[in-house]
């Protein structure tokens, strides 16, 4: 074995040995991954490596309306809810992220401007984390990641076109019973407020919705 191959083996079990020290796993974030690109071992060390992992608490902002939003997060287990508030202090859900997704106040991640929006946590939650100069890093390094990221972009887009399409030509009731089928995990997790919140009604206004399809009177 050359010079040069030895230095790549002990810089890559270096990495190995960091990663033992990280207390949570990477497979689901892998397998996140592994939707849209394949890695290789070394790759995938390095692409954990530049990640940070957080333990966060029912009922804790992760970012709030001014802060500068600096990181990007993938949930590995619990829930995050995204708003924004009015002039009045109003609440308009965002989007909700469960395990298996991707948060951040995107426009100023990506800016690098304060947020527009708060990011809290609606249970306990596990997240890994990567900041903003990681992300510019991590397509040097693995030039891959630029169709990850695309990808991942793409789908956020389209999901919210398709969410102002429905907001603009469903009733409450249809856009309720869309939520719910399509969602069916992210129902269990959070508030009947909060989904009111998302749908652009008052709580109120879901309670009847649902009182009436109890009732079978709406499909």
């Amino acid at each position: 074995m050359s010079f040069a191959e030895k230095l790549s083996a002990f810089r890559l079990s270096r990495l190995k040995a960091h990663l033992s020290n990280v207390c949570m796993s990477h497979d689901l974030i892998l397998k996140n991954v592994a939707k849209h690109i394949s890695l290789t071992e070394e790759e995938a060390i390095h692409f954990t490596s530049v990640l940070s992992y957080k333990e966060i608490p029912k009922k804790t902002n992760l970012l709030t309306e001014g802060q500068a939003c600096k990181q990007l997060s993938y949930v590995h287990s619990g829930a995050l809810r995204s708003y924004c508030l009015d002039k009045e202090g109003k609440e308009s859900t965002i989007m909700f992220a469960v395990s298996d997704w991707w948060v951040t106040d995107m426009y100023c991640y990506l800016n690098e401007k304060p947020a527009m929006m708060y990011i809290e946590t609606i249970e306990d939650s596990c997240i890994f984390q990567l900041s903003k100069e990681n992300f510019n890093k991590l397509f040097t390094a693995i030039p891959k990641f630029e169709r990850f990221f695309r990808i991942l972009m793409q789908n956020a887009y389209t999901r919210e076109q398709l969410r102002i399409i429905e907001n603009l030509t469903l009733t409450a009731e249809e856009r309720y019973d869309r939520f719910i089928n399509k969602y069916p995990q992210i129902v269990k997790q959070v508030t009947q407020k909060q989904i009111a919140s998302y749908l652009g009604i008052t709580p109120e206004f879901l309670s009847a919705i649902r009182k009436k399809k109890a009732s079978g009177k709406i499909s």
